[in-house]
This record gives structure tokens, sequence and C-alpha cells, in this order.
């Protein structure tokens, strides 16, 4: 039976695309259905802010008619502006276990973006926020709130390929019970940081929103341009962003350290709503909606999706000072599975402090590269 690639042009190919998901995952008990109505907007360039900036297409594979998997290949343009150099990226990879689909789609990638002049081609990359990579150690764990998820036979499909390895992405885990403590070392030495600097701890203001957003972002875009694969995050993202996160934030959970009263730093976070997204099927309506909202006030798992610190306050410990107030809030919550998602395995600076607090490795993302 032949495999057909078609570039989506239709409106019923753009839902098979979005689709898709559903049918590859649906027997995987780790697996969290996101919202579809979410699904639909991250394809929406409408809808979805980083899609203003990008080129993209969407492509689908065909077995008798029916869609076996899906790649999309798409030019970041802020980031290609950032990076300097031509990088295509490739991502939204789906496919169900059928021979030579996922040669076929990464081929289609690989031809779309050498005919744009790129010169590599890298992924897998989300159409979200820092969303990227396969998961290739921790994949027999359920999925976390706004992280990569895939069957595990997806690494060695892009092997085969050619991809290679340009950057790992580590997770780290702890439950925070009553046998859990911050280093006395760490205590000491916050003191001594909070009182040098005089630094604050405060959680976001919920009623001035839009300011704080702003302050995060100003310290985001500042605290991590010189990380590998960062592209700026422009302001209607992280309006979006903050909208999208409104409804499920903890306000005690996303954190402004200020120095003299001007934000320096921030950590954002999140409870995992996937817990409750597993039982939803995708859809709010008409329980669904019912179920998150009484559902929220009981999870006790967490992800640190954002931590950033001005560079000027580098090595100051101004982290520990998140930490440790994260680390308060929580307490109060025990017991709490807690995962710091993600680190990239050379940024030993972050790497270090979540080591020493004793956190265990337990996930690792992979995003690969090539060239074209």
């Amino acid at each position: 039976m032949a495999i057909e690639i078609r570039e989506v042009c239709s409106k019923t190919e753009w839902k098979q695309f979005v689709n898709l998901p559903y049918q590859v995952y649906r027997d995987d008990p780790n697996w969290a259905p996101p919202l579809r109505s979410e699904e639909k907007k991250r394809f929406d360039a409408s809808q979805n802010p980083m899609l203003q900036h990008c080129e993209v297409a969407l492509f689908l594979a065909y077995q008798d008619d029916d869609p076996v998997g899906r790649i999309s290949a798409f030019i970041d343009h802020l980031g290609i502006k950032h990076w300097n150099e031509s990088i295509g990226l490739f991502g939204s990879f789906e496919c169900l276990r059928v021979d030579k689909v996922p040669q076929l789609l990464l081929e289609t990638a690989r031809d779309w973006l050498r005919n744009k002049s790129m010169t590599l081609m890298r992924g897998p990359w989300s159409f979200d926020s820092q969303e990227w990579g396969l998961v290739v150690k921790g994949g027999d764990q359920p999925s976390m709130i706004m992280a990569p998820y895939n069957p595990p036979y997806y690494p060695a499909a892009f092997e085969s390929f050619g991809l290679t390895k340009v950057k790992d992405l580590m997770v780290y885990s702890v439950t925070l019970d009553t046998s859990y403590q911050l280093p006395e070392r760490f205590v000491k030495h916050i003191a001594r940081v909070s009182e040098k600097y005089g630094v604050r701890i405060r959680p976001i203001n919920m009623k001035q929103l839009d300011a704080d957003v702003q302050s995060i972002v100003h310290i985001a875009n500042e605290a991590t341009k010189d990380n590998w694969g960062f592209i700026p995050v422009t302001d209607a993202e992280a309006e979006d962003l903050a909208k999208g996160l409104k409804m499920i934030v903890d306000p005690d959970l996303i954190m402004i350290a200020e120095a003299d009263g001007r934000p320096i730093g921030y950590q954002i976070t999140l409870p995992d709503v996937n817990v409750i997204l597993k039982n939803l099927n995708g859809r709010l309506f008409p329980f669904g909606f019912l179920k998150l909202m009484t559902g929220l006030k009981k999870i006790r798992q967490y992800r640190i999706w954002a931590l950033g610190v001005l560079p000027e306050f580098h090595r100051r410990a101004i982290d520990i000072l998140l930490y440790q107030k994260m680390y308060e809030v929580l307490k109060a919550r025990q017991p709490v599975y807690l995962e710091a998602n993600y680190v990239l395995e050379d940024n030993m600076a972050m790497n270090n402090p979540i080591l020493k607090l004793g956190l265990n490795h337990v996930k690792t993302y992979r995003v690969y590269e090539a060239s074209l």
C-alpha cells in the first residue's frame, strides 16, 4: 500500500492534521490529550502570534486516503535574525507505526527547507514557547504540562534518517514530602543574599497582570538571549501566553524578585493540569470545564517552567531565593511531585544548584539537526 505525502491546503486536511495525535496516542495511558480548541489555535496564524513571524508548511502522510503521519516545516524569521544562521525548523511530528512514513515525512520537510535556502534542519520544534525535542529518557512516565511526549520509536526513526543530536534538555524531579528539607548551607546563604542585596520575592499581582508580564518578558529576553535556541519573545506572544495560562495559574507560584523595587528575576511554576486533561478527551464541554475547575485545587504535581535573572545579578544566588520561596509555598501542600523541566545540558549555572537541592535527573529531551 503506497504512502502519499500531501501539503495541507484544504480545511479538511487541516482538521486531519490537528486531530492526528488523538489517533496516534488513543491507547497510551501516559498521554494527556490537549484541549482540541488549543490545538486548533496552535496551528492558526490568526490566533497564534508566534506564527506571525514564521513561514510555515504543513504536510500529511496518507495510506489509502487515511492520514497516518504529519510534520511541519517552518522558518522563524526572528530566530534566524537572532542566530544569524539559516536554520530551518521542523516539528509537529506524529505518525503511526507504518513503514517508510517517518522517512518520507522527514524527506519532505528537508526538501521544503532546502528549497527555502536553509543550510540546517533542526527539530522537533514547536509552535509553542520552548516545547522542543523528543523524549529519549523517561518515556515511560506520564507527560507533563507544556512538555514533549512521544512514542519510543520516534528517536530511532530520526537517527535512521540521518538526524543527530545537537542538544539535550534535562528534566529533574523531587517529591516534597516530610523527609525533604532545603540543605542547611542554602538556608544560611539565602539569609546573607537577601540582606546584602535587599532582594524581595513577591507573587505576581493579578490586578496588574499586564505590567508584571511585561517585566517577566523583559527579564526573560535579557536573561536568556545568549542561551542556545533562544528566540526573542514578542509582546503579542507574552500577552497570549498570559491569557492562556490565566485560568490555571496559581499566583503564589509565579514569583518576581525585586531589588529596591526593580524587577530583576522571576520564576514560573505551573500546576500539572495534564492529570485532569487525561480524562477530558480534549474537550472542555459539556462537563470538562467543571472537571478542570474543581480538579485544579486537588493537583499536587507541578512543573518549574521558567526561571530567569537579569545578567547583572547573575552569581548572586537570586535563583536560590526564588527556589526557597517556591519551596515555602509548596511544602504546605505535601506531598508534592515537582519537576524542573527543562534545563540545557550544558547550563551548569542551573544544573548544579538543582542537583544540590536534591533533585534527580528523570527525563531527557533531545533536539536533532542535519545539514542541508
